[in-house]
């Protein structure tokens, strides 16, 4: 059963203690302030729980921005905002998602696939001639989405180019480091020349594709990259950048590299807010559908949540979505639960078994990308939710269930 529209609605209405989620949401809370034995884990976080087509939790905390530059030049710290100046989070607070963009990439390119005009298995140079060097014609598009092309981790565009069409290029021809197909690893790379096939194949900008394909129809209004200055009021503030010299990042794509690309790339630079992301998650579990707009036909959101990675274990990957990481996804966890993280410190899991979604967007790295770990805070949170649903009883009336079957053998008892 597809939901049409997602409604909020009280846990126990879906058949879930009210109290387990009051907790979950309380320990968000709790993580934006400061302790005797720990720092606080971000300034602002927004946070939501999704189950049979209602929000059965949203919360705001904290401030999306507190600080600023120091106007000392010689300052090593960011500063606290007077009180005034402070902008408290509100639900509808928009996050700069950092790698959580790449879902949206990966989904621009699973619609050129179900329109005939991309092969997952042609080789990358098919589309991008200069896509060159030793091993690149055995790169597929398929080993873009699921980070097993050969790329390193990283590379410096943002330093190492002088301008963004010479960065493009850059990422395309930097040099492989292990046989493609042979290994795992997570690369911003694979997502920047993705994004290089997809603009070729359809003339556009990639936010051009974005936007027309599925923030678009999804009615995702509050969704884009590079958003105009009148948004700058409602966006979370993120790091004081000394290199390179930025200030306060506050209304711009904090990654550099995605920086330096003019603020659209295939790997970071989407802002959004919770309630977007509610729509695309439930959009997924949903086959692809909301409110009678199609983005995607139910076969392709398979392609998104299916394993490619069964040769590399621990590193579960559909086209473009994480399976089954439990460092992130706590008791959600399963072969059949999708996700991703983001750098700035946004999550997403999506549980394709019970038809649930947990979204936590924070700005863990203003003032400072030196705090703590946010693995164990998204682990409990998405957990919770899971913990709830398996302790629950069906409410009466059925339910609404994942449209998308799990993939075979994915089934809990």
């Amino acid at each position: 059963m597809n939901v049409d529209q997602l409604r909020p609605g009280a846990p126990q209405s879906v058949g879930l203690n009210p109290g387990a989620i009051a907790d979950a949401m309380t320990a968000i809370v709790a993580n934006e302030r400061d302790s005797p034995d720990r720092p606080r884990a971000y300034p602002s976080a927004v946070a939501v729980l999704g189950y049979r087509g209602r929000i059965v939790a949203e919360e705001a905390s904290g401030f999306a921005r507190l600080y600023q530059a120091p106007r000392d030049p010689a300052a090593t710290e960011a500063v606290l905002l007077p009180a005034p100046a402070r902008i408290p989070a509100r639900t509808d607070t928009i996050y700069d998602l950092a790698s959580l963009s790449k879902l949206f990439t990966s989904i621009a390119a699973v619609q050129l696939v179900e329109q005939g005009r991309l092969d997952l298995d042609a080789p990358v140079q098919r589309y991008l001639p200069a896509f060159t060097g030793p091993g690149k014609e055995r790169v597929t598009v398929s080993m873009l989405l699921t980070h097993t092309s050969g790329f390193p981790a990283w590379v410096p565009l943002y330093s190492k180019y002088p301008d963004p069409q010479s960065r493009m290029l850059g990422a395309l021809q930097t040099p492989l480091t292990f046989l493609p197909g042979t290994d795992y690893r997570y690369s911003d790379l694979n997502m920047i020349t993705l994004q290089q096939v997809i603009e070729k194949i359809t003339g556009h900008r990639l936010d051009a594709v974005v936007r027309s394909r599925i923030t678009g129809p999804l009615r995702m209004r509050d969704t884009n990259y590079a958003p105009d200055g009148r948004r700058r009021p409602r966006i979370a503030a993120t790091e004081w950048q000394q290199v390179p010299d930025r200030g306060m990042v506050w209304g711009s794509v904090h990654d550099e590299n995605a920086w330096a690309l003019d603020g659209v790339a295939g790997h970071a630079g989407v802002f959004s807010t919770a309630g977007d992301l509610s729509v695309l998650a439930q959009t997924l579990l949903n086959g692809g559908v909301y409110a009678g707009h199609r983005i995607l036909r139910e076969e392709s959101v398979r392609l998104l949540v299916t394993d490619r990675n069964g040769a590399f274990p621990g590193h579960a990957h559909g086209l473009g979505l994480e399976l089954d990481q439990p460092a992130y996804m706590g008791a959600a966890t399963g072969p059949a639960t999708a996700g991703h993280t983001g750098f700035t410190g946004t999550s997403i899991v999506i549980d394709f078994v019970r038809g649930s979604f947990a979204i936590l967007l924070t700005n863990r790295v203003h003032p400072s990308r030196n705090g703590r770990s946010l693995q164990p805070i998204r682990a409990a949170f998405a957990g919770a939710l899971a913990t709830a649903i398996d302790a629950g009883t069906d409410p009466p009336g059925g339910s609404a269930r994942p449209a998308v079957a799990p993939p075979a053998g994915t089934g809990r008892a």
